[in-house]
């Protein structure tokens, strides 16, 4: 979530050391959908959301020295806008990259707990699918690749949401969880791991490795 670039560094570092593989996103959703037989050992993915302007300083290189994937989960009304925000002209430069992919994460990042008790259920479905379907539309105009991919803002899905996302055309949606997503994860509330500067190399050894043992 938030990290000391020593620290990231420390974790590539450690990713490497396990031999862990490095896959896009995509492929995870494909093997998960049945479309792709198999996943490499030790298979990890990288994600990383909201499109901070230190993901593009920091992460990217890092990231494009050792040749590795990440999706980066977007909400489109920050870019080019916010301060901490990248830039769509450095969003676009990133995704061009192989195996790098912007996806979904809503318009404008709401928290559909909050809004889920403010308003009555059609205005909350008709918000919720203007998010869902805005941030896509803009994501694949400006970016010419497609987003089919959705990240909940907070990590805060469930049934009625899910159900709004596969019928946007979203394959699938991720929370957060602290748990790593297998082949029985359901497709619009795949798990991930939260990733915070307070976790030590220690910590972060277990929980792959308690992953690769599923």
């Amino acid at each position: 979530m938030t990290l000391s670039t020593p620290k990231f560094d420390a974790q590539l570092r450690l990713l490497e050391r396990l031999g862990c593989s490095i896959i896009p996103l995509t492929d995870w959703v494909a093997w998960r959908r049945g479309e792709l037989a198999g996943l490499p050992a030790r298979a990890v993915v990288l994600t990383a959301d909201d499109g901070h302007h230190s993901q593009w300083e920091v992460m990217a290189p890092r990231l494009h020295e050792r040749g590795w994937p990440v999706a980066l989960f977007i909400y489109p009304s920050a870019i080019s806008n916010a301060s901490y925000a990248m830039r769509w002209e450095q969003l676009r430069a990133w995704t061009s990259r192989p195996g790098v992919s912007a996806q979904s994460h809503t318009y404008w990042h709401p928290n559909f707990d909050v809004e889920r008790r403010r308003l009555d259920a059609e205005a909350f479905r008709r918000l919720a699918v203007e998010q869902m379907q805005r941030s896509r539309q803009v994501l694949q105009q400006r970016l010419s690749q497609p987003a089919p991919l959705l990240a909940w803002p907070f990590g805060l899905g469930g049934a009625i949401l899910s159900q709004l996302a596969e019928d946007c055309g979203y394959q699938a949606a991720f929370a957060l969880g602290n748990r790593s997503a297998t082949i029985t994860s359901e497709l619009y509330d795949v798990p991930r791991h939260l990733v915070v500067d307070s976790m030590d190399q220690s910590q972060f050894a277990m929980r792959l490795e308690a992953a690769f043992a599923e």
